[in-house]
């Protein structure tokens, strides 16, 4: 089957629409920042055999903008465990990646920035956090999945009550 001048015009303009085209990568990703405290220690293993402790995970997301096509985007685990009043551990993480961006709508930037990317860099801070809690000598603790979409939209409708009452208050 021959070429047609239509099918090499359109395969001449293919390059130039694919340049334009958005594109998005994870250029590395890393652990920026990770501490784990067994405050109680031998004590805290004597606790946590004889009951279960509580555990609060606090996720934040924090984004820095390294150049015009370059992101960090830094996902923030704190991981307390408590019985009764004592730390049974604590672990804080800041896993990060850095994320490349290149012809992304400008209102699709922090959309991205603050759930796909997160959504991505999860699975990896999870495993550090297992690891880190099982190599303190406890069970690894599994984070459960996080639903960054509902975590960005409960930011958006804060942030816009928040500017309503600073509007009601002038």
């Amino acid at each position: 089957m021959a070429e047609t001048e239509n099918d090499k015009a359109a395969a001449a303009t293919a390059p130039a629409q694919n340049e334009n085209a958005p594109q998005v990568g994870v250029i590395s990703q890393y652990t920026k920042d990770l501490s784990f405290e067994n405050p109680n220690a031998p004590h805290s293993f004597q606790t946590m055999a004889e009951s279960k402790p509580s555990i609060d995970v606090n996720i934040g997301v924090a984004t820095n903008k390294l150049n015009e096509e370059s992101h960090e985007v830094e996902l923030k685990v704190n991981v307390q465990a408590k019985n009764g009043d004592s730390n049974t551990f604590v672990i804080e993480l800041v896993y990060a990646g850095v994320f490349g961006l290149k012809n992304v709508p400008e209102e699709q930037v922090q959309p991205f920035l603050l759930i796909q990317a997160p959504t991505l860099l999860f699975p990896f801070a999870r495993r550090v956090i297992a690891d880190a809690s099982r190599d303190g000598g406890f069970p690894p603790l599994l984070l459960e999945p996080i639903d960054f979409g509902a975590l960005y939209q409960h930011t958006l409708a804060q942030a816009q009550q928040e500017a309503e009452a600073k509007g009601d208050a002038s």
